[in-house]
Protein backbone atom coordinates (compact mmCIF):
# COMPACT_ATOMS: atom_id res chain seq x y z
CA UNK A 1 0.00 0.00 0.00
CA UNK A 2 1.14 3.39 -0.62
CA UNK A 3 0.94 6.18 1.58
CA UNK A 4 0.95 9.62 0.35
CA UNK A 5 1.72 12.77 3.61
CA UNK A 6 1.30 16.78 2.78
CA UNK A 7 3.06 18.86 5.25
CA UNK A 8 2.54 22.09 5.25
CA UNK A 9 4.29 24.73 7.02
CA UNK A 10 4.86 28.57 7.39
CA UNK A 11 8.51 28.67 6.73
CA UNK A 12 9.69 31.71 4.39
CA UNK A 13 9.46 31.48 1.00
CA UNK A 14 11.21 28.60 -0.29
CA UNK A 15 10.26 24.99 -1.21
CA UNK A 16 12.29 22.27 0.30
CA UNK A 17 12.53 18.40 -0.09
CA UNK A 18 13.35 15.99 2.14
CA UNK A 19 16.44 13.55 1.61
CA UNK A 20 15.80 9.70 1.53
CA UNK A 21 17.04 9.95 5.27
CA UNK A 22 14.94 12.68 6.25
CA UNK A 23 12.08 10.39 5.22
CA UNK A 24 13.66 7.20 6.67
CA UNK A 25 13.27 9.38 9.84
CA UNK A 26 9.77 10.64 9.58
CA UNK A 27 8.83 6.96 9.48
CA UNK A 28 10.93 6.45 12.67
CA UNK A 29 8.87 9.59 14.27
CA UNK A 30 11.82 11.59 15.36
CA UNK A 31 10.64 14.89 16.04
CA UNK A 32 13.65 16.95 13.87
CA UNK A 33 11.64 18.33 10.65
CA UNK A 34 13.56 21.54 10.30
CA UNK A 35 17.02 19.42 10.17
CA UNK A 36 15.69 17.80 7.55
CA UNK A 37 14.15 20.38 5.85
CA UNK A 38 17.69 22.11 5.48
CA UNK A 39 19.14 19.21 3.68
CA UNK A 40 18.23 19.63 -0.11
CA UNK A 41 17.21 22.68 -1.17
CA UNK A 42 15.05 23.75 -4.28
CA UNK A 43 15.79 27.43 -5.57
CA UNK A 44 11.53 27.88 -6.34
CA UNK A 45 9.84 30.89 -4.76
CA UNK A 46 6.22 30.11 -3.22
CA UNK A 47 4.55 33.06 -1.47
CA UNK A 48 3.27 32.82 1.74
CA UNK A 49 4.00 28.99 3.21
CA UNK A 50 6.62 25.82 2.98
CA UNK A 51 5.22 22.57 1.41
CA UNK A 52 6.32 19.48 1.30
CA UNK A 53 5.29 16.64 -0.25
CA UNK A 54 6.55 13.12 0.90
CA UNK A 55 5.83 9.97 -1.13
CA UNK A 56 6.96 6.46 0.22
CA UNK A 57 5.99 2.59 0.05
CA UNK A 58 5.11 0.79 3.47
CA UNK A 59 7.79 -1.64 4.40
CA UNK A 60 5.25 -4.16 4.47
CA UNK A 61 3.40 -3.52 0.80
CA UNK A 62 2.22 -7.27 -0.21
CA UNK A 63 3.51 -8.70 -3.62
CA UNK A 64 0.70 -8.40 -6.48
CA UNK A 65 -1.15 -11.77 -6.48
CA UNK A 66 0.24 -13.80 -9.63
CA UNK A 67 -2.08 -13.54 -12.61
CA UNK A 68 -2.45 -16.26 -15.96
CA UNK A 69 -4.15 -15.17 -19.24
CA UNK A 70 -7.32 -16.60 -20.40
CA UNK A 71 -7.92 -18.24 -23.53
CA UNK A 72 -10.26 -15.18 -24.28
CA UNK A 73 -6.86 -12.56 -23.94
CA UNK A 74 -8.38 -11.40 -20.25
CA UNK A 75 -6.62 -12.24 -16.83
CA UNK A 76 -7.17 -14.11 -13.54
CA UNK A 77 -5.74 -15.23 -10.95
CA UNK A 78 -3.30 -18.24 -11.16
CA UNK A 79 -4.69 -21.30 -10.13
CA UNK A 80 -3.32 -23.93 -8.09
CA UNK A 81 -2.28 -26.75 -10.78
CA UNK A 82 -4.21 -29.42 -8.82
CA UNK A 83 -7.22 -27.35 -9.30
CA UNK A 84 -7.33 -26.91 -12.68
CA UNK A 85 -4.89 -30.02 -14.15
CA UNK A 86 -8.02 -32.57 -14.37
CA UNK A 87 -11.83 -32.20 -14.40
CA UNK A 88 -11.84 -34.14 -11.45
CA UNK A 89 -10.11 -31.30 -9.77
CA UNK A 90 -11.50 -28.27 -11.10
CA UNK A 91 -14.90 -29.81 -10.52
CA UNK A 92 -13.92 -30.57 -6.55
CA UNK A 93 -12.38 -27.05 -6.57
CA UNK A 94 -15.65 -25.08 -7.67
CA UNK A 95 -17.29 -27.02 -4.72
CA UNK A 96 -15.08 -26.63 -2.02
CA UNK A 97 -14.47 -22.96 -2.65
CA UNK A 98 -17.68 -21.70 -2.33
CA UNK A 99 -18.50 -24.46 0.57
CA UNK A 100 -17.97 -23.30 4.29
CA UNK A 101 -19.48 -22.57 7.68
CA UNK A 102 -21.08 -19.18 8.59
CA UNK A 103 -18.72 -16.47 9.66
CA UNK A 104 -15.53 -18.07 7.26
CA UNK A 105 -14.41 -15.99 4.63
CA UNK A 106 -14.16 -17.77 1.14
CA UNK A 107 -11.04 -17.69 -1.36
CA UNK A 108 -12.76 -15.52 -3.97
CA UNK A 109 -9.40 -15.52 -5.51
CA UNK A 110 -9.42 -19.35 -6.11
CA UNK A 111 -12.96 -18.81 -7.04
CA UNK A 112 -11.93 -16.41 -9.76
CA UNK A 113 -8.91 -18.54 -11.27
CA UNK A 114 -11.44 -21.59 -12.18
CA UNK A 115 -13.01 -19.19 -14.87
CA UNK A 116 -12.31 -17.51 -17.65
CA UNK A 117 -13.42 -13.73 -17.08
CA UNK A 118 -16.29 -13.57 -18.97
CA UNK A 119 -18.15 -16.69 -17.84
CA UNK A 120 -21.72 -17.21 -17.14
CA UNK A 121 -23.53 -18.65 -14.12
CA UNK A 122 -27.25 -19.13 -14.97
CA UNK A 123 -29.25 -19.90 -12.41
CA UNK A 124 -32.92 -20.84 -13.45
CA UNK A 125 -36.12 -21.79 -11.62
CA UNK A 126 -39.81 -20.93 -12.53
CA UNK A 127 -42.21 -18.20 -10.72
CA UNK A 128 -45.65 -19.26 -10.70
CA UNK A 129 -45.79 -21.11 -14.54
CA UNK A 130 -42.88 -18.85 -16.04
CA UNK A 131 -39.80 -19.99 -16.17
CA UNK A 132 -36.93 -17.66 -14.86
CA UNK A 133 -32.73 -17.36 -15.41
CA UNK A 134 -30.34 -15.11 -14.24
CA UNK A 135 -26.85 -14.25 -16.32
CA UNK A 136 -24.74 -13.81 -13.76
CA UNK A 137 -20.40 -13.19 -14.23
CA UNK A 138 -18.01 -14.79 -11.90
CA UNK A 139 -17.90 -11.15 -9.77
CA UNK A 140 -21.51 -11.21 -10.07
CA UNK A 141 -21.62 -14.01 -8.13
CA UNK A 142 -18.71 -13.08 -5.92
CA UNK A 143 -20.93 -10.23 -5.05
CA UNK A 144 -24.61 -11.29 -4.73
CA UNK A 145 -24.17 -15.09 -3.77
CA UNK A 146 -20.72 -14.01 -1.61
CA UNK A 147 -22.28 -12.16 1.37
CA UNK A 148 -24.98 -14.74 2.19
CA UNK A 149 -22.81 -18.16 1.93
CA UNK A 150 -20.77 -16.16 4.43
CA UNK A 151 -22.70 -15.09 6.58
CA UNK A 152 -25.63 -18.27 6.97
CA UNK A 153 -22.98 -21.25 6.16
CA UNK A 154 -23.29 -23.15 3.02
CA UNK A 155 -22.29 -26.44 2.05
CA UNK A 156 -22.28 -28.12 -1.80
CA UNK A 157 -21.24 -31.78 -1.87
CA UNK A 158 -21.41 -33.48 -5.59
CA UNK A 159 -23.68 -36.70 -5.28
CA UNK A 160 -23.53 -37.61 -9.18
CA UNK A 161 -22.49 -36.86 -12.15
CA UNK A 162 -22.61 -37.49 -16.39
CA UNK A 163 -20.05 -36.51 -18.29
CA UNK A 164 -19.10 -36.06 -22.31
CA UNK A 165 -15.59 -34.94 -23.88
CA UNK A 166 -14.67 -34.15 -27.52
CA UNK A 167 -11.67 -32.87 -28.21
CA UNK A 168 -10.96 -29.90 -26.17
CA UNK A 169 -14.67 -29.05 -24.73
CA UNK A 170 -16.55 -30.92 -21.83
CA UNK A 171 -19.99 -31.23 -20.73
CA UNK A 172 -21.18 -32.36 -17.72
CA UNK A 173 -24.15 -33.10 -15.58
CA UNK A 174 -22.87 -32.56 -11.93
CA UNK A 175 -25.83 -33.33 -9.56
CA UNK A 176 -25.04 -31.59 -5.96
CA UNK A 177 -26.74 -31.40 -2.62
CA UNK A 178 -26.83 -27.90 -0.64
CA UNK A 179 -27.18 -28.06 3.79
CA UNK A 180 -26.38 -25.62 5.62
CA UNK A 181 -23.63 -27.20 7.70
CA UNK A 182 -21.74 -30.64 6.92
CA UNK A 183 -24.06 -32.68 9.54
CA UNK A 184 -27.36 -31.02 8.30
CA UNK A 185 -29.88 -31.84 6.95
CA UNK A 186 -30.41 -31.23 3.06
CA UNK A 187 -32.10 -28.20 2.01
CA UNK A 188 -31.66 -28.60 -1.61
CA UNK A 189 -30.88 -30.99 -4.44
CA UNK A 190 -30.07 -29.83 -8.19
CA UNK A 191 -28.38 -30.46 -11.37
CA UNK A 192 -25.51 -28.12 -12.56
CA UNK A 193 -24.74 -27.89 -15.74
CA UNK A 194 -21.14 -27.04 -16.66
CA UNK A 195 -19.08 -26.40 -19.93
CA UNK A 196 -15.14 -26.48 -20.06
CA UNK A 197 -12.54 -25.85 -22.17
CA UNK A 198 -9.32 -27.20 -22.30
CA UNK A 199 -6.33 -25.06 -23.97
CA UNK A 200 -3.71 -27.15 -23.49
CA UNK A 201 -2.62 -26.91 -20.14
CA UNK A 202 -5.56 -26.35 -17.92
CA UNK A 203 -9.36 -26.60 -17.60
CA UNK A 204 -11.48 -23.57 -17.79
CA UNK A 205 -14.80 -23.16 -16.60
CA UNK A 206 -16.84 -21.79 -19.40
CA UNK A 207 -20.25 -21.78 -18.44
CA UNK A 208 -22.56 -23.29 -15.48
CA UNK A 209 -26.76 -23.25 -15.37
CA UNK A 210 -28.38 -24.51 -12.73
CA UNK A 211 -31.38 -26.06 -11.56
CA UNK A 212 -31.96 -26.65 -7.96
CA UNK A 213 -35.46 -28.22 -6.64
CA UNK A 214 -36.33 -29.39 -2.71
CA UNK A 215 -34.87 -32.36 -1.20
CA UNK A 216 -37.82 -34.41 -1.59
CA UNK A 217 -37.95 -34.30 -5.04
CA UNK A 218 -36.71 -37.43 -6.61
CA UNK A 219 -33.40 -36.68 -8.92
CA UNK A 220 -33.36 -39.52 -12.32
CA UNK A 221 -31.35 -42.51 -10.97
CA UNK A 222 -29.00 -41.81 -14.34
CA UNK A 223 -27.97 -38.63 -12.72
CA UNK A 224 -26.65 -39.91 -9.33
CA UNK A 225 -24.14 -41.96 -10.43
CA UNK A 226 -20.71 -41.15 -12.44
CA UNK A 227 -20.55 -41.97 -16.12
CA UNK A 228 -18.06 -40.61 -18.85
Amino acid sequence: MWYITLLSIHRGSHLWWLSDSAVSQIRNGDDMFNEFTHSVKIGARVAGHLAVLVLFASLNTPAASAQTVAPTGSSVPTAAAEDVSSIDGIVAALYDVISGPAGQARDWDRFRSLFIPEARLIPTGFRGDSATASLWTPEDYVSRAGPSLEERGFFEIEIGRVEEIFENIAHLFSTYETRGSLEGDVSQRGINSIQLTWDGERWWIVTIMWRGVGSDTDIPAKYLGKSG
